[in-house]
């Protein structure tokens, strides 16, 4: 081939050399760019410390009057007069109802004049016994007769007797037209008004309740009862009892009562706690915060609550290695109190902790502690002299 024809060849051979090298780099998928170190995550940090914590138990009660009783007439009458105002502190022994006594009364006179007429019987009869007896004597008459006069004097001592009780009675009943406080305490609504028919053990006719002391009644899962028991056995155990939502308000107490059996329905048992009342600020019926000491842990792991996660698994932490990055912890909660967690496993005291920035964390990814907010920086240190 001459030269002028081997010219164009070279070009045409350079050209699809080109062409093909043109192709080959469009469909090419462009390479990832390298991937570039994350900057470490900030995060604020805590130690794991060592200390003792008291394990709470925690629930709802409702206060129970220490003394309650529904008033209830014990005779068949009508209201003459309530005596009392609602709300009022009664004593006890005073009158809060006061029954029509007219019937009552009239009652008691014709079983007085019953027993008058027993007694001058009885007096003629032994009167008569004693003369039979001293006509026997000079054999005026039999001892038949004098048995018959005998009979007649026992007789009449025995319906005097009977009359006697039956004036007791209305005297009893006279004295039941006046209904009176039988404990000391608050009284309640007023639920009768003069002129009301009373008919006996039926009619309510106030509520009186002793509240000072005062119980509260709370419910406690049976998983605790040995706790519980164990914790009584030492002596009568305190409570603390708060009204809902009322922190500052707080009122001591000592659990005193155990039920004698646990509820089947809902797995509790329930106690009881006693505590002074005199300023009358707590109300029967009234839903209450209890919460008392069952235990204590010595030499328990201590960590913020704002430590401890939620996740799919259960709690967990994540806890900051000696190279700066974290670890994630599966833990076990032993008992939580005034803002720490006692850990049973997962961390061991003096290890570092992430308190927050949690969000922004995976398992070995590097972080850098943070000061909290508000917190000042550190005074510098002077050397010593």
């Amino acid at each position: 081939m001459n030269r002028s024809k081997r010219v164009p060849v070279a070009i045409g051979i350079i050209a699809l050399i080109g062409i093909g090298f043109w192709g080959w780099n469009s469909t090419r998928t462009p390479g990832a760019p390298a991937a570039k170190a994350s900057a470490p995550v900030p995060v604020i940090v805590a130690k794991a410390q060592s200390g003792s914590m008291p394990i709470y138990l925690n629930a709802v009660g409702r206060a129970e009057a220490y003394e309650g009783v529904t008033v209830k007439s014990r005779v068949d009458g009508q209201v003459l007069s309530v005596n009392y105002a609602e709300g009022q502190f009664v004593k006890q022994g005073e009158v809060l109802v006061q029954l029509d006594p007219g019937d009552f009364n009239a009652r008691l006179a014709q079983a007085d004049a019953v027993v008058g007429k027993d007694e001058a019987q009885l007096a003629k009869a032994q009167a008569d016994l004693e003369r039979y007896q001293g006509l026997k004597a000079r054999g005026f008459v039999s001892d038949e007769k004098v048995n018959e006069v005998r009979t007649n004097a026992a007789a009449a001592a025995a319906t005097l007797k009977a009359d006697q009780a039956t004036r007791e009675l209305a005297r009893l009943q006279l004295s039941y037209a006046a209904i009176r406080a039988p404990i000391s305490g608050v009284v309640g609504a007023r639920l009768v008004f003069p002129g009301s028919t009373v008919k006996i053990n039926d009619t309510a006719l106030a509520v009186v309740n002793r509240v000072d002391p005062l119980y509260v009644a709370f419910a406690v899962p049976e998983r605790h009862l040995q706790a519980l028991r164990r914790a009584l056995s030492q002596g009568p155990l305190g409570v603390q009892v708060s009204l809902p939502g009322g922190k500052d308000a707080v009122f001591e107490g000592k659990a005193r009562f155990i039920d004698n059996a646990v509820d089947a329905a809902t797995g509790t048992i329930q106690v009881k706690a006693l505590l002074d009342n005199r300023s009358a600020r707590l109300t029967p019926g009234q839903f209450l915060n209890v919460s008392m000491v069952l235990d204590r842990l010595d030499d328990a792991v201590l960590v913020p609550n704002e430590a401890i996660q939620q996740g799919a698994d259960g709690n967990f932490l994540y806890a900051v290695k000696a190279d700066d990055t974290v670890e994630l912890r599966k833990l076990e909660i032993v008992a939580s109190h005034s803002g720490m967690t006692a850990i049973g496993k997962g961390v061991a005291a003096g290890e570092t902790v992430v308190t927050d920035g949690q969000l922004r964390l995976t398992p070995g990814a590097a972080v850098h502690s943070k000061q909290p907010p508000g917190a000042e920086a550190p005074p510098a240190q002077t050397a010593a002299k």
